[in-house]
């Protein structure tokens, strides 16, 4: 029996069951099985980078970069570091308490739920399965239906690693997402757009189960006076239209200091031509909008400014060149909600003090980066912004990193994953005290 022959409520009963068998708490199961993914992700690479090519447009090189390579990391590391994560750990007793030694147990929740997203679909997917699978977890996945290609290659490919009692992915519409957000889990991972987090988070209220979710929201990025502008112009154009800026962690806007606006939008005009060609409409490996109903609304877009770079779209295609926009405000539509997309809105300042305070009046970012060589900058913005993390001097590069826990704060998320965090996240920490007799 496959999960697509399977309810929901089946497939979480099936897993419950196996999970108390007591099978999953074997660290030495759990890095077999970590093994095993890996060498099914080695298999199947062919087939998920042409996914990626069929939903996304994504090249061979941008999908095993951005996708492929990164969840190969997180295995890695997870594999070389497991035994020690696992292992419970002594703290130190009260003095109070004569002869008692304290111990912290990590234990996995038991079965636990992944709904993955469109932009990343297997990266997104497969790196909190990571998590799910060390911490000792059974798991159910669930793809996104928006990248019906990488969905059905990340299916087969649990089928063949996995036996469905303890991991599947369960494919479907908007209609089994519901179906499974009804049963009761006994941890979610979710990885979206805000407002289904909301949705997603009153499913859970109703089981009281705990939950990870990682969204989005509009990151700035703001490139100050004393900056190398080479180096932000090569990190913007990385950063805000890797995958057609359809990234969560994406520059969402820009807020240059006016003393350096020409030469920097001269550096990010040459850098997008270097990195993509004179016409970007020309170049097969440009990653398309995921949809229509996404290439409509971010079309839409284009009205708000007057395009400095770019503007230029192919429908048939879904295709969006990469944009900057200008004659932009805080109150225009396209600083209301998360752009998703190669546009990139363009603001100046000449005070950083006023600029901080609109970014801190507004939902929390996911990300910030900042360019700048002054310290004392870095201190102030760092002390006065809260976000999910970020970079100085760079885009994106902190989500990658293996010792970084990654995640957002307020309507940008909940709870963070990567690494050993990944572990801790997935595992509930037993505190026992034992105390001789």
């Amino acid at each position: 029996m496959t999960p697509s022959t399977m309810t929901a409520h089946d497939l979480v009963l099936r897993q419950r069951r196996f999970f108390r068998t007591g099978q999953t708490k074997s660290v030495a199961y759990r890095i077999e099985a970590l093994k095993r993914l890996r060498r099914g992700i080695e298999e199947y690479q062919p087939r998920i980078l042409a996914a990626l090519r069929a939903d996304l447009n994504k090249s061979e090189a941008e999908g095993f970069s951005s996708e492929i390579r990164l969840v190969l990391g997180e295995l890695d590391y997870t594999l070389a570091n497991l035994e020690q994560w696992a292992a419970p750990r002594v703290v130190p007793t009260s003095e109070q308490i004569v002869g008692g030694t304290s111990t912290i147990h990590p234990e996995p929740y038991g079965v636990t739920l992944v709904i993955a997203p469109w932009n990343y679909p297997f990266q997104l997917a497969f790196s909190p399965l990571v998590g799910a699978i060390s911490a000792g977890n059974c798991a159910v996945l669930k793809p996104s239906e928006l990248t019906p290609s990488v969905s059905k290659v990340s299916a087969e490919l649990i089928r063949d690693c996995f036996p469905v009692e303890y991991i599947a992915a369960m494919e479907g519409e908007v209609e089994t997402s519901t179906e499974l957000l009804h049963e009761q889990f006994d941890y979610i991972f979710f990885t979206g757009s805000t407002p289904v987090g909301k949705v997603v988070m009153r499913a859970a209220a109703e089981h009281l189960t705990p939950t990870t979710l990682e969204l989005g929201g509009k990151s700035p990025a703001i490139v100050h006076k004393d900056a190398n502008l080479q180096r932000a112009a090569q990190s913007l154009v990385r950063g805000k239209f890797l995958n057609a800026g359809q990234t969560c962690v994406a520059p969402d806007y820009l807020l240059v200091h006016e003393d350096v606006r020409e030469e920097l939008l001269r550096g990010i005009k040459l850098e997008i031509a270097d990195k993509y060609g004179e016409d970007v409409t020309q170049n097969p490996d440009f990653p398309h909008i995921v949809n229509e109903r996404n290439f409509d609304r971010l079309s839409l877009f284009l009205t708000d400014g007057e395009a400095l770079i770019g503007g230029r779209t192919v429908r048939e295609q879904r295709l969006i060149e990469p944009t900057l926009l200008h004659g932009i405000d805080w109150n225009s539509p396209v600083m209301q909600e998360e752009i998703f997309g190669p546009i990139l809105p363009v603001m100046t300042y000449t005070d950083l003090a006023p600029v901080l305070e609109e970014i801190v009046d507004r939902p929390k970012p996911l990300a910030l980066y900042l360019f700048t060589r002054d310290q004392d900058v870095q201190d102030l913005v760092l002390n006065t912004v809260s976000f999910g993390g970020g970079c100085v001097n760079e885009t994106l590069l902190h989500m990658s990193s293996h010792e970084l826990p990654f995640g957002g704060v307020g309507a940008s998320g909940m709870g963070s994953y990567h690494g050993r965090q990944s572990f801790e996240t997935f595992s509930h920490h037993k505190s026992m005290l034992v105390r001789s007799v």
